[in-house]
């Protein structure tokens, strides 16, 4: 397949080394007194050795390579322990490459590997790079008297779990309505009735595979965005409620209690039942 991967200028490179342990993938290597590409397999492309090469010999082209492996490369890392595996994590979050670190995350949790608590992953600012779409914003929303065209109260930006950060500050302090995806598509008045004046987080209990991840969002916001209330509004259907759980489980094992409602929509878009967890 054509794709990026990382390029070496055999007579730039004077095998210093600098750019080893900048690719926590190891996909390069000294060998014979040059910095060398061992595996397509291992090189995601995305040039995190790029600044640490002091002679330039390291480019980014774009060839006919082999397609990244994300479980062959955690074969690789989890080899050098806890800070190796954090340090990868990061690299792809902070790269913004989700679904290689939705690959990674399932390898951890099939192995029975730990996993380091995601916000201890964004110590940083996130690179400029990658999709626009995932990164945090926070806007206004003015109030109207709801005539003619209906008003947005979305206030911040992202809300699908697997992108949020649960120390964004629009999470500090704030009522969270956490709801399942289809919830806004069946209940007409969803923005005036459950969003307004909430921060949001929207997740699909039955589809999305980081559960594991998400409870540990959740516990961070009660903990130390130090949320004030967790509204939870699902379907009717059996898959939902795992979503109710995971709010009820995240208080339960938070250092603070907060109270938690869990509302259920009908498929045709009503209220079917309110309920104080």
């Amino acid at each position: 397949m054509l794709r990026k991967i990382i390029q070496i200028e055999e007579e730039k490179c004077d095998g210093c080394g600098a750019c080893v342990p900048e690719c926590h993938e190891g996909a390069l290597q000294i060998i014979d007194g040059k910095a060398r590409l061992i595996s397509d397999l291992f090189c995601d492309g995305l040039g995190a050795c790029l600044g640490h090469c002091p002679t330039g010999a390291l480019t980014i082209v774009e060839r006919e390579a082999e397609p990244y492996d994300e479980r062959k490369v955690m074969d690789y890392i989890v080899k050098g322990g806890p800070n190796v595996i954090k340090a990868h994590l990061k690299h792809l979050r902070d790269h913004k490459e989700f679904e290689y670190l939705t690959q990674a995350l399932d390898y951890l949790n099939d192995n029975g590997i730990a996993i380091p608590v995601l916000e201890e992953l964004s110590e940083e600012k996130p690179i400029a790079c990658g999709c626009s779409g995932s990164q945090e914003q926070t806007f206004e929303n003015a109030d109207s008297a709801e005539e003619g065209q209906r008003q947005s109260h979305l206030t911040q930006w992202p809300i699908q779990m697997h992108l949020v950060s649960p120390t964004a500050a629009y999470y500090r302090n704030s009522d969270l309505l956490l709801a399942a995806d289809c919830c806004a598509f069946s209940y007409g008045d969803f923005h005036e009735d459950f969003m307004k004046g909430k921060s949001v987080a929207i997740a699909c209990p039955k589809l999305d595979s980081n559960k594991q991840v998400y409870l540990d969002k959740l516990i961070t916001m009660v903990n130390d965005a130090n949320i004030k209330s967790i509204t939870v509004v699902i379907m009717q259907v059996p898959c939902c409620s795992g979503l109710a759980q995971m709010a009820k489980q995240a208080v339960e094992n938070a250092n603070r209690e907060i109270p938690i409602t869990v509302v259920v929509i009908g498929v045709r878009g009503e209220i079917l039942q309110t309920v104080e967890l």
